[in-house]
C-alpha cells in the first residue's frame, strides 16, 4: 500500500509538473520539455534513494545520527559561504550535476537524529536544561535555515522535532515552554524583518496590495475559480503563461485545480489522506519504539508540508515557499521525500524490538544521582550502606 500510494503521488506529480512548467520553459528559452526532463532525472535519483534506504540496516543508520547531523550542519554552513542565490534566497549548492538544497536534507537528518536522541538520552530529556543541550544541533540547523532566509522550511524542521518529542513522552509543561519560545522567536524575527512580516501576514488582507504581496494569492484564486468543477482540461491552464509566478513549484496545486477542477484537487487531497492512513498503520504495527518515532517524524514532515502548501494557495495561510510533496518541482526535495518513503518501507518490514525509551519528567536531584551512580559503576566501586542499627519492621 505504501509503494502504491507513493506511485500514484509521484506519477500524478510528474504529469502536473509537465503541464505546469510549459510557460516557465518557454520563458527560459528552452523547449516545452526542458523542465520536466530534469524532473524525471531527479525522480530517478529519488527512486534510487528509496531503494538504498529501504535496504539499509536501520540500527546502523540511527547509530550514525550524530555524524549525519554534523554533515547536515556542514552543508548548511557551506550554503552560507558558497551557496547560490536565487529569488532573494541563498539556499542551494551548485554541484554542476544538480543544485543541492541542504535544508531539504536536514529534514531527513532531523528525523534520524531526534530518534537517536530519544533512544540514548530519554532519561535526561525530561530536564529542560538537558533538553536544551541535547537539541542544540536542531536549533542550530533551524537557525542556519532561517538566515537563508527560509522560514517555511525552518517551521517544518521544528515541527518534526516537536512531534517526535511529544510522542516520545516529553511532558506537557516542557512542550508548552517550547511552543512559547517558538512563538517569541517568530515574533522577534518578524519585528527584525518588516518586509518578511508584510509578506507573511498579507494573506489576512490580500486586497490591500493586489499588485504587490497579494498578487500571487489573487491570481491563484482566479485560476482555481476558472477551473470550476471539472477544470479547463489537462494542459489548458492560462495562469501558467506568465500570470501566476512559480506555477510548477509553490503553486502547482493551483494549476491542478485550474486544469482538472475541484475533482482534481480532491484527488490530490485524497492521496495524501491515504498516505496518512498507511503511515499510521505502519506506526501501529511497529514493534520498535525508536522506529515508531521515525514514522512519526516522516509523517509529520509530509503532512505538514501538504497542509501548509494547500492552505497557502487557497488563502488560508501565508505563502512561505513550502513545496507540495511529490508534486512541486524541486530536485533535492523529491529525492529526500522518496528517501523518507524508503524509511517507512524499511520499518514496515522490521520485526525488531526496543527497550523502554519513553521520556519522563526528570529533576536535577535525580540527574545528579544518576551521574554519581555512573561514576561509581565506571570506577568499580560499590556504594556502601550506612552503618547503624537495623530498623524494625
Amino acid at each position: 500500500m505504501l509503494l502504491l500510494v507513493t506511485t500514484f503521488l509521484v506519477v500524478f506529480g510528474t504529469i502536473a509538473v509537465a503541464t505546469a512548467s510549459e510557460g516557465q520553459s518557454a520563458a527560459n528559452g528552452g523547449s516545452a520539455l526542458s523542465i520536466i526532463l530534469r524532473d524525471v532525472i531527479y525522480l530517478g535519483f529519488g527512486i534510487f534513494a528509496l531503494y538504498v534506504v529501504a535496504r539499509i540496516r536501520l540500527d546502523q543508520l540511527v547509530r550514525k545520527a550524530p555524524l549525519l547531523v554534523l554533515g547536515g550542519l556542514g552543508l548548511l554552513v557551506a550554503v552560507k559561504l558558497i551557496g547560490v542565490t536565487s529569488n532573494g534566497g541563498k539556499r542551494w549548492l551548485n554541484l554542476h550535476v544538480i543544485y543541492l538544497q541542504p535544508s531539504e536534507i536536514f529534514k531527513f537528518v532531523t528525523v534520524i537524529f531526534v530518534a537517536w536522541l530519544v533512544q540514548h538520552h530519554h532519561d535526561e530529556l525530561g530536564n529542560w536544561k538537558q533538553l536544551a543541550v541535547w537539541t542544540v544541533p536542531v536549533w542550530l540547523g533551524a537557525g542556519l535555515i532561517v538566515i537563508e532566509p527560509d522560514i517555511g522550511t525552518t517551521s517544518v524542521v521544528l515541527a518534526i522535532a516537536f512531534a517526535m518529542l511529544a510522542v516520545g513522552g516529553l511532558s506537557r509543561k516542557l512542550l508548552f515552554r517550547i511552543a512559547v519560545l517558538g512563538v517569541i522567536a517568530f515574533l522577534v524575527y518578524m519585528k527584525l524583518k518588516p518586509y518578511s512580516a508584510a509578506r507573511f501576514f498579507s494573506f489576512l488582507h490580500p486586497s490591500r496590495d493586489l499588485l504587490g504581496n497579494g498578487y500571487q494569492l489573487l491570481e491563484s484564486k482566479i485560476a482555481l475559480g476558472a477551473g470550476g468543477l471539472s477544470g479547463l482540461g489537462l494542459g489548458n491552464s492560462r495562469s501558467k503563461w506568465g500570470l501566476l509566478p512559480n506555477p510548477h513549484t509553490d503553486f502547482i496545486f493551483t494549476i491542478i485545480g485550474e486544469e482538472l477542477g475541484l475533482v482534481g484537487t480532491l484527488v490530490v487531497i485524497g492521496l495524501f489522506i491515504w498516505f496518512l492512513f498507511v503511515a499510521t498503520r505502519i506506526a501501529q504495527q511497529c514493534s520498535n519504539d525508536v522506529y515508531r518515532l521515525i514514522v512519526v517524524g516522516v509523517t509529520t514532515w509530509i503532512m505538514v508540508e501538504a497542509v501548509i502548501n494547500i492552505a497557502s494557495v487557497v488563502g488560508g495561510w501565508a505563502v512561505t515557499g513550502i513545496p507540495l510533496p511529490f508534486f512541486s518541482y524541486g530536485g533535492t526535495a523529491l529525492i529526500m521525500e522518496l528517501a523518507a518513503v524508503g524509511l517507512l518501507y524499511n520499518i514496515a518490514h522490521d520485526k525488531s524490538g526496543a527497550g523502554d525509551v519513553e521520556i519522563r519528567e526528570y529533576h536535577v536531584t535525580n540527574f545528579r544521582k544518576s551521574l554519581e551512580d555512573r561514576t561509581l559503576t565506571r570506577s568499580g566501586s560499590v556504594p556502601q550502606r550506612p552503618h547503624g542499627p537495623r530498623q524494625g519492621r
